[in-house]
């Protein structure tokens, strides 16, 4: 699709133009809604690619995108972004808007306050609910973000038209906006993202440092490739989203093991074998009801 004479960023500039910021800038590039794509990141050979392929259009440094961008989407792992925004910093903009698709919010948002200081309400924490285990510049796809929710915590004292702004700009790649408060995000993810990339990456631990586990990963089959599809994730940004999330992340985990233990005692009570099926009714019911409600895995 051809570029509209105003595109709603005239220059953005990517911090890590993988998946998630080349999806990113892609999107926006498919509604000709994007001028110039700056990308900025660590490594030179990913840049390079991302240029090949046509998701930026020039390879810059960090003082570099603050002085041009009009909007800087930082699509990094959450530990790098204390680094990159006090490069920012000293070069930002007055009107420059900078967001981030990290996936937990209170931590970055206290970042945001402590290096930007009264210049953080150019910045909006963002989280875009939409990724793949598949990473780089070939990982990007201009659909990624199209129906899929993606949560703003905006400041409380942010700016109604910064808000609207980025809120238009994400709505123009297909994505539905929700606003929440950063510590309510994190207990949420926690559940629902965070803990089940543990429980896989685990549960994949187990069945590797097994004796026979090549004979297990022979008959593995659908459900296991279903269930251990999130276990291939990138270990740097999951790593940092653990410690980062950590104490949502525990809470959750302790809950689980008391499940567990319930699910245990249902398994070892020859006597009532009901009590198992109606567990896992419950769960087929839950998981049935959820499915229909939200097609999009």
């Amino acid at each position: 699709m051809s570029s509209v004479p105003d595109p709603l960023v005239p220059v953005l500039a990517v911090v890590g133009a993988g998946l998630i910021g080349g999806s990113f800038a892609a999107a926006l590039r498919r509604v000709g809604q994007v001028g110039r794509v700056l990308g900025v990141g660590r490594q030179a050979a990913s840049l390079q690619r991302a240029r090949e392929l046509g998701l930026i259009d020039e390879i810059v440094t960090l003082p570099q995108a603050a002085a041009q961008a009009d909007l800087i989407f930082l699509a990094t792992p959450v530990g790098a972004m204390s680094g990159i925004l006090q490069a920012l910093a000293p070069h930002l903009r007055a009107q420059t808007l900078v967001t981030d698709a990290g996936s937990t919010k209170s931590d970055v948002a206290g970042l945001a306050r402590d290096v930007l200081g009264d210049r953080c309400l150019q910045f909006i924490p963002g989280h875009p609910i939409a990724g793949s285990e598949m990473t780089g510049p070939e990982a990007a796809d201009p659909l990624l973000y199209h129906g899929r929710k993606v949560v703003l915590t905006p400041f409380e004292d942010t700016p109604g038209a910064v808000q609207h702004r980025l809120i238009r700009i994400w709505e123009a790649t297909g994505a539905r906006v929700q606003l929440m408060d950063p510590a309510a995000h994190d207990r949420a993810l926690g559940c629902v993202s965070h803990l089940p990339h543990l429980l896989a990456a685990a549960f994949m631990a187990q069945v590797i440092r097994a004796d026979d586990a090549d004979t297990r990963l022979g008959l593995a089959g659908t459900g296991f490739r279903d269930f251990t599809r999130i276990a291939a994730g990138s270990p740097e940004v999951w790593r940092d989203i653990f410690f980062s999330n950590r104490s949502a992340v525990l809470q959750e985990l302790d809950a689980f093991v008391q499940m567990l233990d319930l699910w245990r005692a249902a398994l070892q009570d020859d006597a009532h074998p009901e009590t198992l099926e109606t567990l896992l009714e419950q769960s087929a019911l839950a998981r049935r009801f959820w499915g229909g409600r939200n097609p999009t895995p």
